[in-house]
């Protein structure tokens, strides 16, 4: 192989077309494996040549996107994860540099390999240069081939000069990072004070704690393109998960949990993931269902039962939260804890975790790609309480079983 480039845009077609139009005599063939999509080209020198023949395999994102979302499991975002992992842990001369080019990285829908199959295909450079300046690529480079700018495995621009290499060399003072505006979930609107306040605010607390920060994660919604969740769904959730919580500590079975739920008219509240849990509650399930502490401990903070969230380096204790403010108990009716509720905090003061959870949990995906292990905060406290502050804005509208937690 001598390199592989990656860009933000998508079409195995355009690469077919600069192909044919680089080598107008020669033989195009294409096909399909494993995900990818594979064009050759085959061409002669000359009547007594063996000839050359040049493979292109290509693949993309199964969503095209700017960022790198949990949700997507195509091969090629887990190795562009990988990617950004690897990159991460280089060290640089030109840090500004390392940083465009981890962003960058995010933005990337497609991969296309160039491997020299046979012979050696003529004005070879010129089709790479042109393939990278076509596509805005990135590329990954082996030592000793016709671009190569290192000794060592290497990464080059859309120009042909080096980003970076495993020793840290860079030879460039910026990199441009563009982004389809067909990729955008919404419409660019300006940055509202509040937005920044909260980045500003939620950059302080990690670099207080020293928490890495990526300076090139966006903003959050502004106040006036969300729509909280109404203090009754939130107390209604609150009683639903407190039940679930129990099963999954053995303080209750499954069986008395169902019942109370029916009994009390919650039981159209109960998602089908927890349906399915309540059904048959295995030891694994019970595990998994344990963490959900975090999501009470959240949503009751939310509906001011708790005075302080605290800090995501430890676990949190149900024990803290009053007998008397719990929404549920064998002899009390959860609806009158869902009918005490009027209001929940603020808007803003919701956005405003919202937006230090998401730079939380940005750094301990971004130490988990690094195979670092993140000690100034608890991972799963963090994920799990991102999870519940992104269902309280309303987050990709989506309901409890499919909220996703983006980085």
């Amino acid at each position: 192989m001598i390199c592989t480039l990656y860009s933000h845009q998508i079409g195995f077609d355009k690469i077919v077309e600069v192909l044919r139009s680089s080598y107008p005599k020669g033989t195009i063939t294409s096909a399909s494996q494993d995900g990818s999509q594979i064009a050759s080209i085959e061409t002669k020198d000359g009547f007594f040549s063996s000839g050359s023949k040049l493979t292109v395999q290509y693949r993309e994102r199964k969503e095209p996107s700017y960022q790198l979302p949990e949700t997507d499991d195509s091969p090629l975002t887990g190795n562009l994860r990988g990617l950004y992992g690897y990159v991460d842990s280089l060290d640089s001369n030109n840090e500004k540099v390392k940083s465009l080019f981890l962003h960058k990285i995010q933005t990337l829908n497609s991969e296309f390999s160039i491997t020299q199959q046979k012979g050696q295909t003529k004005n070879l450079k010129e089709l790479l240069q042109k393939l990278a300046k076509d596509f805005e690529a990135v590329l990954f480079v082996q030592p000793k081939t016709i671009i190569s700018q290192s000794n060592e495995q290497h990464f080059l621009d859309e120009n042909l000069n080096l980003i970076l290499d495993i020793n840290g060399n860079c030879e460039i003072e910026g990199l441009d990072v563009k982004i389809n505006s067909i990729y955008y979930d919404k419409e660019l609107v300006e940055i509202t004070e509040s937005q920044k306040e909260w980045k500003t605010n939620s950059e302080k607390i990690l670099r207080g704690k020293h928490i890495k920060i990526n300076n090139y994660l966006p903003y959050i919604e502004p106040e006036e393109g969300v729509v909280l969740r109404t203090p009754k769904e939130v107390a209604v959730r609150v009683c639903v998960l407190a039940m679930t919580n129990l099963v999954a500590f053995d303080t209750i079975s499954n069986q008395e949990a169902i019942e109370y739920l029916q009994h009390y008219n919650l039981w159209d509240f109960v998602t089908p993931n927890e349906k399915d849990f309540l059904a048959n509650p295995t030891e694994q399930k019970k595990s998994n269902e344990s963490w959900k502490c975090e999501f009470i401990w959240t949503l009751m903070f939310a509906l001011n039962k708790i005075e302080d969230l605290g800090f995501p380096d430890k676990l949190c204790s149900l024990n803290d939260i009053p007998a008397e403010e719990y929404p549920v108990a064998p002899d009390r009716d959860p609806n009158d804890f869902i009918n005490s509720v009027f209001e929940t905090k603020s808007k803003s003061e919701i956005l405003g975790l919202n937006d230090l959870y998401y730079r939380l949990d940005w750094a301990c995906v971004d130490a988990r790609l690094n195979g670092e292990e993140m000690t100034a905060i608890h991972p799963g406290v963090v994920y799990e309480r991102h999870y519940a502050l992104n269902w309280l804005i309303n987050y990709g509208e989506a309901d409890w079983d499919d909220v996703t937690c983006d980085t």
